[in-house]
């Protein structure tokens, strides 16, 4: 690998990484204190969570379109630059409705990172390595997720010092990423910007997507409440099962070598039966070890399937990577978005055990949307 493709994987990993795991997902490790401090009902909290799905999907339809006018310099760099105001807003925040207004601006950075990082790897990385790349990429958010519930347990109640510190380490992300991302090259034809004509592969992979993006949401939205009827655990044991969940997903990765080596319908299929097993077990465990593993199993399943439905919606849209990788993601987050509310109905209706059953089996039922093998990689 040149050493310029070396430098956009590690800045882009690191892009992923803070956009996801301190800007997004390092709010709901930090709400128990928040909300002590800013008197926010458990009701307002949920609302502000929703809202950043929301922007998540709005921003990533935004991003693409932006990626394919501007360049990927331009909007990773916003990218950095919107989770970096909106990590300082909410160290600022003086009550609920100005800290709902920074969340829901930091989490639109995740949607806005990814679509240029696919199109930079593209444009920079050989043919032949950019699955690899792209899927090491995108296993930043395991990375951020990992350093997200450390940094929530050192740091316990001071969510203010430490959405600081985060918004000082995105600060320098942003640098790094405009230093090595390459900026505006030849757009496509205004003809081909927009949504795509739908082919049968991309149905099925927005299918796919839809399927898993509902099936996680019972561990995303639900894996703390379950270990907590189950088992009785406190903020700091689920602090714990998100560690192992980032640590282990960090295994994603390794989803653009796996693509090479068996195809992407393999990988697919397999991956799905992973999550399916790892919600089951979060759901079902009877101790904490097993709660664990079951959390492990997840978020590397579940890092590998992001890496198959990128790798996936690229070589469907080779010329267009950013709209590619949209696609995929933004039908994974309107699962997410449709899921939650369901699986919170059950939860409440038949228990935890029978609910998370039902969600494994919506995991396994996007078993059966496969799509033709596409060529390893096409030149540029």
């Amino acid at each position: 690998m040149s050493g310029r493709s070396l430098a956009l994987t590690v800045s882009g990993f690191a892009l992923i990484a803070t956009c996801y795991g301190l800007a997004r997902f390092a709010f709901g490790l930090f709400l128990p204190a928040i909300s002590v401090d800013l008197a926010l009902s458990p009701s307002f909290g949920g609302v502000i969570s929703g809202g950043s799905f929301l922007g998540y999907c709005l921003a990533i339809i935004v991003s693409a379109g932006m990626t394919e006018r501007f360049g990927p310099r331009f909007v990773a760099g916003l990218a950095g630059c919107v989770a970096t105001l909106g990590m300082v807003g909410i160290a600022l925040a003086p009550g609920g409705v100005a800290l709902g207004a920074a969340v829901l601006f930091a989490g639109t950075s995740t949607g806005l990172a990814s679509p240029p990082l696919a199109a930079a790897v593209a444009r920079r990385v050989a043919p032949e390595r950019r699955d690899t790349v792209n899927t090491i990429v995108n296993a930043g958010a395991s990375g951020g997720v990992a350093l997200s519930a450390p940094a929530a347990l050192a740091l316990g109640n001071d969510w203010r010092l430490a959405f600081t510190i985060f918004a000082g380490i995105a600060l320098l992300e942003t640098v790094a990423v405009l230093l090595t991302t390459p900026g505006p090259g030849n757009a496509p034809a205004r003809g081909a910007r927009g949504l795509p004509a739908m082919s049968g592969d991309l149905w099925r992979l927005v299918i796919a997507a839809l399927f898993m993006g509902a099936a996680s949401t019972a561990v995303w939205s639900f894996g703390g409440e379950l270990a907590r009827r189950g088992l009785g655990w406190t903020s700091a044991d689920v602090g714990t099962l998100w560690l192992t969940i980032g640590l282990v997903g960090l295994s994603g990765s390794l989803a653009g070598p796996l693509i090479r080596r068996f195809g992407l319908n393999p990988v697919h299929a397999g991956s799905l039966v992973l999550l399916a097993v790892g919600a089951l077990t979060v759901g079902m465990a009877a101790n904490g070890p097993a709660v664990l593993v079951g959390g492990g199993v997840f978020g590397a399943a579940y890092m590998m399937l992001t890496g198959v439905y990128l790798v996936w919606g690229v070589r469907a849209l080779p010329d267009r990577p950013a709209t590619g990788l949209m696609l995929g993601f933004l039908a994974i987050a309107v699962g997410q978005v449709i899921g939650a509310p369901l699986f919170g109905m059950l939860l409440d209706s038949v228990g935890a055990r029978p609910a998370a059953a039902v969600f494994a089996m919506a995991a396994i039922a996007g078993c059966v949307v496969f799509r033709r093998e596409f060529p390893l990689a096409r030149p540029a």
